[in-house]
């Protein structure tokens, strides 16, 4: 299948100076979510490489390798339909009341194999469901959080890049709470869940909410407390 945009290939000083540049931007504007996705792509290639060994090996991996399933806006739009108490329902609730279009997510860019660029774009969509499953807000705290998390599923460096780049956007209370509290937690959460990447999660949508993540073995995130 084709992916929106167009691919560019870099030598290793274009590389180095795009890792450089989306650091830096990615750590002064976390929102800036081109510059996310530039930094995920130009120091991911060996961590998408075993995603993509780890999917071949799984049946359902297998089966979203086989069909890349997209999450769009029009792929989702039977999630408004569902029951409330159900996955889709949550995934629907957290996209609307925040304004959210899954159509939003910048295409990949840097990576030139079509696997890689494919397996690429699934965590780039499947971001959403992670938080809804593990019931991580969208606020600096929550996404420095989900991305502790997503290091311990993926190895992805940019993960631990983002954490260790905006952490020093927290207040001093909120930093003491990710660190004492919601990195052990996330690190023991994506121990314990199965691997989220050979999950096809637009097959579960009308399965019960609960049901989902105790088959999944997901570990609910703590409370966000206020000081």
């Amino acid at each position: 299948m084709a992916f929106q945009g167009a691919r560019v290939p870099l030598n290793w000083w274009q590389r180095a100076a795009v890792v450089a540049g989306s650091a830096v931007g990615a750590a002064l504007n976390p929102a800036r979510a081109d510059l996310v996705a530039a930094l995920g792509e130009t120091t991911g290639g060996f961590a998408f490489q075993r995603m993509l060994e780890r999917m071949e090996r799984s049946p359902e991996g297998q089966r979203i390798l086989a069909e890349r399933p997209r999450v769009t806006s029009s792929a989702m739009s039977r999630a408004w339909d569902l029951p409330p108490n159900t996955f889709g329902a949550a995934y629907a609730q957290f996209m609307g009341s925040r304004n959210f279009s899954p159509d939003d997510r910048p295409p990949v860019r840097f990576l030139e194999s079509e696997q890689l660029a494919y397996v690429a774009t699934r965590a780039r969509e499947v971001h959403d469901f992670w938080h809804v499953l593990f019931g991580l807000p969208t606020s600096v705290m929550g996404e420095l959080a989900l991305k502790a998390l997503e290091f311990q599923q993926t190895t992805m460096p940019m993960c631990f890049l983002s954490v260790a780049g905006a952490s020093w956007r927290l207040k001093p209370h909120q930093r003491d709470a990710l660190f004492r509290e919601f990195i052990p937690w996330a690190f023991k959460a994506g121990n314990s869940a199965t691997d989220l990447m050979c999950v096809y999660y637009e097959q579960h949508l009308d399965e019960d909410l609960e049901d989902v993540r105790n088959k999944w073995g997901i570990i609910h995130a703590p409370a966000l407390r206020k000081k």
